[in-house]
C-alpha cells in the first residue's frame, strides 16, 4: 500500500528538493556501473537524479516509474524520448522486460507494505540484478512527526484524519535485510545514515516535500492553518532531523 497523496505539485517539489538531490547523488556516486544497464528508476519524482544517472548509462535504458501523473510528466520534460515511464504504484510494479538495475531514492517510506513492495521489485529484476536505494528510516523527523501528531489531535483538524497522521514507514536496517532475504534477494546490506536539513523557507518546504500526506486529508481552507500550527509547535529554527535508510540487495545469479 502506498501512503502518499497520488499526485504532488511536481513544479514545487522540483523547486525545493535540493536535499533529497543531494542524497541521491551520493547513492549514485557509489554505484558502480558498466554503462549499458538497463535500469529503473522506482520513485523518479521530477527526474533530477534520474537524469543524473541516465547520464552515466551512455549504452544503457531507463525506465522511469512514479506514482504521480504530474511527476511523471515533469520527469518526462527533463528527459523526453531518452527514458521510457510509468505511472504506477511500486506494490502493483508490473514490467514487461526484466532489468538490470532497480534505483530509487527519497520513495520507499511512502510505501506501507515493504514485503510486498520488495517482492514486485525482486520480480521486475533480472537474475544477478541489483537493488541499489535509500528513504526515510528509523527515526526519521522524528520531532517534526511529533508536531504533526499534536497539531493533528486538535478538534479543528482531527475529524479530517480518522485517526492515521503518520502516513510513512521509516523501516530499520535488521528489518529490511529479512524483508529483502524473505523477498528472494540475496547479500542484503542496510544501514541508517543522518542527514539534519535546516530549510531555508520552513514552511514552503514542508508544505511541498514533508506535510503532503497530511495537507491532503484537508480542505484547501486548512491547509495553510495546520501547516503554520505544525511549525509554531516545533522547535526554532527548524531543524528536520533526516535519517535515511540505505538499501543494497542483488537477486541470485542462476
Amino acid at each position: 500500500m502506498y501512503s502518499g497523496p497520488r499526485e504532488w505539485d511536481a513544479e514545487a517539489y522540483d523547486a525545493v528538493s535540493d536535499p533529497q538531490f543531494g542524497w541521491g547523488m551520493e547513492v549514485l556516486e557509489r554505484l558502480e556501473l558498466h554503462g549499458d544497464e538497463h535500469a529503473l528508476d522506482a520513485g523518479c519524482g521530477s527526474g533530477r537524479v534520474t537524469e543524473q544517472l541516465l547520464a552515466r548509462l551512455p549504452g544503457g535504458r531507463m525506465l522511469a516509474v512514479d506514482g504521480s501523473e504530474a511527476m511523471i510528466e515533469k520527469a518526462r520534460e527533463r528527459l523526453g524520448g531518452r527514458a521510457s515511464y510509468l505511472v504506477a504504484d511500486l506494490t502493483e510494479l508490473e514490467i514487461e522486460e526484466r532489468v538490470d538495475l532497480v534505483f530509487s531514492t527519497a520513495t520507499f517510506h511512502w510505501v506501507l507494505d515493504h514485503e510486498r513492495l520488495f517482492a514486485r521489485l525482486h520480480a521486475a529484476l533480472r537474475p544477478g540484478g541489483r537493488l541499489v536505494a535509500q528513504c526515510g528510516g528509523e527515526g526519521n523527523v522524528a520531532q517534526h512527526a511529533e508536531a504533526i501528531e499534536t497539531v493533528a489531535s486538535r478538534p479543528e483538524f482531527a475529524r479530517h484524519f480518522g485517526g492515521a497522521v503518520a502516513m510513512w514507514n521509516f523501516a530499520g536496517p535488521e528489518e529490511t535485510e529479512a524483508r529483502l532475504r524473505a523477498a528472494g534477494f540475496a547479500e542484503a546490506r542496510c544501514w541508517l545514515e543522518p542527514k539534519p536539513v535546516m530549510p531555508e523557507d520552513p514552511l514552503r518546504f514542508t508544505m511541498t516535500a514533508t506535510m503532503v500526506p497530511q495537507l491532503a486529508n484537508l480542505p484547501e481552507e486548512l491547509r495553510l492553518p495546520f501547516a503554520e500550527a505544525v511549525l509554531e509547535a516545533s522547535p526554532r529554527p527548524l531543524t528536520l532531523d533526516y535519517v535515511r535508510l540505505n538499501i543494497e540487495a542483488r537477486v541470485p545469479a542462476r
